[in-house]
């Protein structure tokens, strides 16, 4: 990995509101650092009645950081992506550093949905979802919205707002606002795991 895009360049960039991006899958890396900033709010998520009724009746397991590498392939297998071979070995770098994370969802011991981020301090900068089954990834977000506030975390980032994070609770700030909560969040001593 060169020194522009090195795993300590990537957490100095998240602490200064910026994260990066591939054109597409073969494409350029470029930073973004958009204004409106989405985030999702920790403080009382409204998880759909369907959902919630699959999860308490136990139809998925959930774990986090047990299989990152697989989430991160599994999340760029689309037809348009962002996510290029060197986002994928950048991540799973910041992984083994201990600053990328996945939360897995399981269903009869199989990986159907999962989501991966990175964590800096009180802040968690959510970065993308898949699933296999039907509600997978939803059930995996809110498995991590449980955590994070279990865990002291105070700012989910979902960097855009689009019809699937509106529906998950997301709302937009302006960038002045997100960079006082984003300098609070990162200056937190909190534990992902």
């Amino acid at each position: 990995m060169n020194n522009f895009f090195s795993a300590e360049i990537i957490i100095r960039a998240y602490e200064q509101g910026y994260f990066p991006m591939a054109e597409s899958k073969d494409g350029d890396i470029y930073w973004h650092a958009p204004d409106p900033r989405a985030i999702i709010p920790l403080e009382d998520p409204k998880v759909p009645k369907h959902l919630w009724k699959k999860i308490k009746r136990g139809d998925f397991d959930f774990s986090l950081d047990k299989d990152f590498e697989n989430v991160i392939a599994r999340c760029s297998e689309r037809e348009e992506t962002w996510i290029s071979q060197p986002i994928i070995d950048a991540y799973t770098e910041l992984y083994y550093l201990g600053y990328a994370h996945s939360v897995e969802t399981w269903q009869n011991s199989k990986l159907v949905g999962g989501l991966y981020g990175v964590a800096v301090g009180g802040a968690f900068f959510g970065e993308s979802m898949f699933n296999t089954v039907s509600d997978a990834s939803k059930a995996a977000f809110y498995y991590l919205v449980s955590h994070l506030k279990s865990q002291g975390f105070v700012l989910l980032d979902s960097q855009y707002i689009n019809d699937f994070t509106k529906k998950l609770g997301a709302i937009q700030i302006s960038r002045e606002i997100y960079l006082n909560i984003l300098k609070k969040a990162i200056n937190l001593q909190c534990s992902f795991l």
